[in-house]
């Protein structure tokens, strides 16, 4: 049996609200994640997430596989939390939202790998 996957509209969007989400929760409680370093602000914190969400939406738009892969990348990377503090010095909130945000990025990862074989696919439109 076959399981369909979601379109890619659908993962994207899913990824960019657990994106938000961890972003927010990350800016807004920058001094309470372990081993941030000092010189970044909250400000920094939503530019990243703005400048890596535009990188999505114009992969989607432009129907650019490449792109997409790499903001599903860049969504992996909420699990480098892990490796500058170990899993008892982040709240269960912070796993909540890393968690969120990495398993999303890799849903999208899965959709637009699945379609990324098919070019004419991505030409005609992403489902």
């Amino acid at each position: 049996m076959r399981i369909p996957l979601p379109s890619a509209l659908t993962a994207l969007t899913l990824f960019a609200v657990a994106s938000l989400l961890h972003h927010v929760h990350n800016a807004e409680f920058l001094d309470h994640y372990p081993n941030m370093p000092a010189w970044l602000s909250p400000a920094m914190v939503y530019g990243a997430w703005l400048s890596a969400t535009a990188i999505g939406v114009l992969g989607y738009w432009l129907r650019l596989p490449f792109l997409l892969i790499a903001y599903g990348g860049y969504g992996l990377g909420a699990l480098a939390h892990y490796a500058v503090a170990p899993l008892s010095a982040h709240t269960p909130m912070m796993h909540l939202t890393i968690g969120l945000e990495a398993a999303t990025a890799a849903a999208l990862l899965i959709v637009v790998c699945s379609g990324t074989p098919d070019r004419g696919r991505w030409r005609r439109g992403i489902r």
